[in-house]
């Protein structure tokens, strides 16, 4: 790959040959169309056509994966595709003169109407990869792993987070409340739920003052600053206010729930504001969960990071949600990778979902990093003892595995971990 292209790595699936509908996938993708133009003239092909680099055939499945009514519509006319439907993985690459550093265009060059193909029963873009020089004309972290760890003063561990909760309903005092409690029980970093944002019984103005004058006078008493990712969630005009108001409340980061901003108003987050960029999946499973639709992770996760996201969501190991553990760990790898070869650009993966003390363990033995944020909810909240007992247990659970001692046998001497252990694995 050079400097003037990128590539973009598929899984298809058609009852057609994978050579030929990866020809009408690269020409869809950039210069082409079903039939050629006035206008597209072989200089103009050579300059702006995607090419395809490898073609790899994998197995035939005889049912399609997905309903297509294009083949229906053939099939009326007496012109049937029959399976069986053959599978393979392209690379297919594009002229980034096409693209500019424009994030939107790029999204909509590797994805736009491949998913709506009739030629395809099943599409997925697995992979991105750009060269170093193009990946550097968008957005970089602003704080990122580093910056995170220097505004929070936690360095080599993961730190310790925790979601308000009841997700929604509190008014701003009693958000400022339990954040004073969590503050006060070691926690690392607090965060909004993405259901609440800026609601009529905790306005996101009186909701960030509250929660501040806690963290504010947690950090002046003890010299810790809690880093809290407020929902600021909205419109792009509103973002850009609600990030100012943290800002000057001595707040640290913000957070988006990325899919429904959608890739401009989070740039536009990203250069109007220094604040750490929290990036929110909500809503990925609705472009992955299917194996042969929508995008992957690695796919997926460069995309945001081109708009210069600070943190970025991979779900829990052995957690609530639908993805299994390899998925997990791989995506929480891929936030890790720089997104071309020589640069520093790797965000913070937050681990989150059904996470408590026990998780910790097969975390560690799974991610093999401390470079991450490792977030309970319920495993803090729903603590027999209380929150500060349920950040001791995550704080027990992590000393336990840098020490190579089973939870069980470190617990004999950490009751709060012991509680955990009785309390939340009698659920699991």
């Amino acid at each position: 790959m050079d400097a003037h292209h990128f590539e973009a790595c598929y899984l298809i699936e058609t009852p057609l040959d994978p050579a030929h509908v990866a020809e009408v996938l690269a020409g869809e993708q950039s210069c082409g169309t079903f039939a050629r133009v006035e206008g597209e003239t072989d200089a103009l092909r050579e300059r702006a056509r995607a090419t395809v680099e490898s073609i790899e055939e994998l197995e035939s499945v005889p049912a399609p994966s997905l309903p297509n009514g294009w083949l229906e519509r053939r099939a009326a006319a007496g012109k049937p595709l029959a399976g069986p439907f053959r599978r393979a993985r392209l690379t297919v690459r594009f002229p980034v003169a096409n693209v500019g550093a424009n994030l939107p265009t790029l999204a909509a060059t590797v994805s736009g109407n491949l998913f709506d193909l009739g030629e395809v029963t099943g599409l997925r873009l697995e992979s991105l990869r750009l060269p170093a020089e193009y990946r550097q004309r968008f957005d970089m972290p602003r704080q990122g792993i580093a910056g995170t760890r220097a505004l929070t003063g936690v360095q080599g561990r993961p730190l310790i987070g925790t979601i308000v909760k009841p997700n929604v309903g509190l008014s701003a005092e009693e958000t400022g409340a339990l954040a004073a409690r969590l503050c006060a029980a070691g926690v690392d970093f607090i965060k909004d739920d993405e259901v609440c944002a800026d609601p009529v019984h905790a306005p996101l103005r009186e909701r960030v003052q509250a929660v501040m004058r806690a963290v504010r006078t947690h950090q002046d008493r003890t010299g810790k600053h809690v880093m809290v990712a407020f929902n600021i969630t909205d419109e792009t005009d509103a973002m850009r206010r609600h990030a100012d108001l943290v800002q000057a409340e001595g707040g640290s980061c913000v957070m988006a729930s990325l899919n429904w901003c959608g890739y401009s108003a989070v740039q536009t987050l990203r250069r109007h504001t220094p604040l750490a960029l929290h990036g929110h999946r909500n809503g990925y499973g609705a472009l992955s969960r299917h194996p042969l639709l929508g995008f992957s992770f690695q796919a997926w996760q460069t995309l945001w990071r081109l708009a210069g996201v600070d943190h970025m969501h991979v779900h829990g190991l052995q957690g609530k949600f639908s993805q299994t553990d390899d998925e997990v760990v791989e995506s929480a790898h891929d936030t890790l990778a720089p997104l071309a070869p020589g640069l520093d650009d790797a965000v913070l993966p937050a681990v989150s979902n059904g996470q408590w003390a026990g998780t910790v363990p097969l975390t560690w033995e799974r991610l093999r990093s401390t470079d991450l944020l490792f977030m309970s909810g319920g495993g803090i909240l729903a603590h027999p003892d209380g929150p500060a007992a349920g950040v001791a247990s995550i704080q027990q659970a992590w000393e336990a595995v840098a020490a190579g001692t089973p939870l069980d046998h470190f617990a004999r001497h950490a009751p709060e971990l012991q509680r955990a252990l009785g309390f939340f694995g009698s659920k699991a």
